[in-house]
């Protein structure tokens, strides 16, 4: 891609953020649905879920790709804890897990009031140590990302797993299907994209914004921003607020308001994001098939 195909600019300010000299690199290829870009900056490496192949994959910058776990149980979105460990979410055993660091998995969780979880798609910690997670479907609608079942929950919700706790409570049932989450600096907010549209044309792509309370639970949630491209997946904040969210053509970045400030351009359907690299400035882009990567001029809100 050119450079004048990599960004739209819609917002000057939108310059301040990216290096309009630099283009997108394609850091792999070859998959079939990437998802769940984490970077862990003690080993300088970036993790990522394949998917309907069930793999993990690890990438270093002098090493490339190399496959990290074969049995994945149809991980979707992972994260790193505030201890550095790995949190994965899989379709496969519809619960959250995670990784020691002597290499065991322990179940976080994988059920609410007696009944299986759908099938966690993407996973998030606050400084109190909670995760918070979102449970669409996706995982048992079929046996493309997981295995095709009947949900057992009476909807698609946002969880918090509290400190100690087996047992997540909801904090949202306001969406058809949940995905993405991210919280702002503070972590005073909390966005999560509303991706229904994948299977109903009438449900609204956009990211729903909430004031976090200090107890833990959710406000009344308010429309964030709207997806002119295909639906949202994944999302991060940067260090300025911002949010940058997928989409069906690339990265749309948005400001603490709401403002659509431009675009990072891509050649295939974006799922997910990370911030990440050496200095903690690149982004960090699966696509598809592939895992892209570009120099910006900010940093993720979470180190």
């Amino acid at each position: 891609m050119s450079h004048s195909q990599t960004y739209e600019v819609i917002r000057p300010v939108f310059r301040d953020l990216i290096h309009s000299n630099l283009t997108l690199a394609r850091i792999a290829t070859g998959h079939v649905w990437t998802e769940g870009p984490v970077w862990f900056p003690a080993h300088e490496t970036l993790l990522f879920s394949d998917i309907p192949n069930a793999h993990m994959y690890r990438w270093t910058p002098h090493g490339g790709t190399s496959l990290f776990r074969q049995n994945s149980n149809y991980s979707n979105g992972n994260t790193r804890d505030r201890d550095g460990r790995l949190l994965t979410c899989q379709h496969a055993t519809r619960s959250v897990v995670r990784t020691e660091h002597d290499g065991q998995l322990t179940t976080m969780t994988d059920h609410h009031d007696g009944r299986r979880l759908n099938s966690p798609n993407d996973v998030i910690t606050r400084s109190d140590g909670s995760i918070w997670f979102s449970d669409p479907t996706y995982g048992i609608l079929s046996d493309l990302e997981g295995h095709k079942a009947k949900p057992e929950q009476e909807g698609s919700f946002v969880f918090r797993l509290d400190p100690d706790s087996p047992e997540p409570t909801i904090v949202s049932r306001d969406f058809v299907q949940p995905n993405g989450l991210a919280f702002s600096k503070d972590e005073n907010r909390l966005y999560v994209a509303e991706s229904g549209s994948s299977h109903e044309s009438d449900v609204p792509s956009v990211l729903k914004v909430f004031d976090v309370e200090p107890d833990g639970g959710l406000g009344k949630p308010s429309d964030f921003a709207s997806i002119d491209q295909g639906l949202p997946d994944g999302l991060r904040v940067d260090q300025y607020d911002n949010v940058w969210c997928s989409a069906a053509d690339g990265v749309h970045v948005f400001s603490p308001d709401g403002e659509l400030l431009g675009k990072v351009k891509t050649p295939e359907t974006v799922a997910n994001l990370c911030f990440g690299g050496p200095r903690g400035n690149m982004l960090f882009i699966t696509a598809t098939t592939s895992v892209y990567a570009v120099h910006v001029n900010t940093k993720g809100a979470v180190g």
